[in-house]
């Protein structure tokens, strides 16, 4: 079964950098349209950026500028770069195909506090 697994989050000051993982356990994982989302309390989950297979980035505009999101195909892995991290980045961040969605894995965990 495919499998999804996000890491790299966690406790950061105002400012500060996170650099997230996020690992597919999927054999044709090279072509496929990736995008990071983050979901905080109360708040529906969003789709921050995405990347094609062939390396085409899009942004929203709450973090763009901040992020930048990357493949690499041989490790199976996307990653999310983020810095001048806000209080408002607070969230869980998980990854996901685009299209065709697989199950959403446990995300990981991003606090932005002084």
């Amino acid at each position: 079964q495919v499998r999804l697994v996000e890491s790299g989050g966690g406790l950061v000051q105002p400012g500060g950098s996170l650099r997230l993982s996020c690992v597919a356990s999927a054999s044709d994982f090279s072509p496929v349209f990736m995008g990071w989302y983050r979901q905080a309390p109360g708040i529906s989950r969003e789709l921050v950026a995405s990347i094609t297979g062939g390396g085409a980035t899009w942004y929203a505009n709450s973090m763009k500028g901040r992020i930048t999101i990357s493949r690499d195909n041989t490790r199976k892995t996307v990653y999310l770069q983020m810095n001048s991290l806000k209080p408002e980045d607070t969230a869980v961040y998980y990854c996901n195909r685009i299209y065709s969605p697989l199950p959403w894995g446990q995300g990981t965990q991003v606090t932005v506090s002084p």
